[in-house]
């Protein structure tokens, strides 16, 4: 099995995606919104790319995170609020923010169950600081490490009680990049004693099944690579420190905080210490060549996939999914808190 992430062109596998895929045999897939008419269409899609592995239980993801972050959209799917309004409600009412968010979530992953999506890239974990990039912005949980880790707890239980895993990111932390990684690498010039607290909300969760790493380079741990590529970062920070076990992606490898080919940004990345390495846009040649350039996936990294794809234990459901969104907003009504 190839140790990479692809994405797809359009709304249909091509022939030659399905010659490409089945030959490659990639861990799993991620989907955008130029994948994503409505619903039978999308069905349709993930179906399609189950039969080319035979695997019921495939790794597609998607990022559908509330917000502005989000590729399934009304009027086909419901709106769902960003991380922000939960750390508002947490304001008022802390137990109500952190049921609100599991309601929330648990109504968000029944779309993507539905659909045949089996893990969501979400939630956000890093802490929101002060006069950093918005590219986290009201995406974050919050500016409270503990608070952060809380309402993420709430999110992985939501999601996985509509059978759909989560995948916390961007580790080590992405709250106080001062760029969009998606434009340029962010460079993070905290110390040590200051980026402790943005692990906080890792180190809680390490028990997930499924991480992503940040291209952000911090200058206390590695002066030179950014978290991706670093194996320091990646051994001693997020698998040590963090105590992070389970399987780790890269972010996407066409982002321009990375330089290289995006060949050679997926083997440094493998190198590094990264399970997985995710290419979002579906570039056939970008493709080929990581099929090219990667090693076999490793014994360890199959075994991490592995936990990953298993069903999650599912609690008792609070209800449809209509049923879900009415207790997400009664609760944001009785604390007096906007959605």
């Amino acid at each position: 099995m190839l140790p990479a992430i692809f994405g797809i062109a359009g709304t249909v596998l091509s022939a030659d995606e399905r010659a490409f895929f089945s030959d490659a045999d990639p861990a799993g897939y991620i989907l955008f919104g130029r994948n994503i008419e409505n619903r039978i269409q999308l069905r349709a899609l993930t179906d399609a790319l189950r039969g080319i592995h035979g695997r019921d239980r495939l790794f597609i993801c998607i990022d559908q995170e509330g917000g502005r972050v989000a590729r399934m959209k009304p009027p086909e799917w419901l709106a769902f609020p960003p991380g922000e309004a939960f750390d508002r409600l947490y304001d008022r009412a802390p137990a109500s923010a952190i049921e609100a968010a599991r309601a929330n979530a648990e109504a968000l992953g029944r779309d993507l169950a539905e659909a045949g999506i089996t893990v969501d890239c979400h939630p956000v974990l890093d802490v929101r600081q002060g006069g950093a990039h918005d590219v986290i912005g009201d995406r974050a949980l919050g500016s409270d490490p503990m608070r952060v880790a809380a309402l993420g707890r709430g999110v992985l239980d939501g999601l996985a009680r509509a059978g759909v895993a989560g995948c916390i990111k961007h580790m080590p932390g992405h709250g106080r990049a001062n760029a969009d990684s998606h434009k340029e690498l962010p460079v993070v010039e905290a110390s040590e004693e200051d980026l402790a607290a943005d692990l906080l909300p890792f180190q809680a969760l390490a028990d997930t099944p499924i991480g992503m790493t940040a291209h952000v380079r911090y200058t206390a741990w590695d002066k030179d690579n950014p978290a991706t590529l670093s194996p320091f970062i990646i051994d001693e920070i997020i698998r040590k420190r963090i105590g992070f076990g389970g399987l780790l992606l890269s972010d996407d490898l066409d982002m321009e905080a990375l330089s290289g080919s995006v060949p050679e940004r997926a083997e440094r990345a493998v190198a590094a210490g990264c399970d997985i390495a995710l290419n979002c846009w579906a570039k056939m040649e970008d493709m080929a060549g990581m099929a090219r350039r990667l090693p076999d996936m490793s014994e360890a990294a199959h075994e991490r996939l592995g936990r990953a794809l298993a069903a999650p234990v599912l609690a008792q459901s609070m209800g449809s999914q209509e049923a879900l969104v009415v207790k997400r907003d009664s609760l944001f009504e009785l604390a007096g808190v906007q959605a």
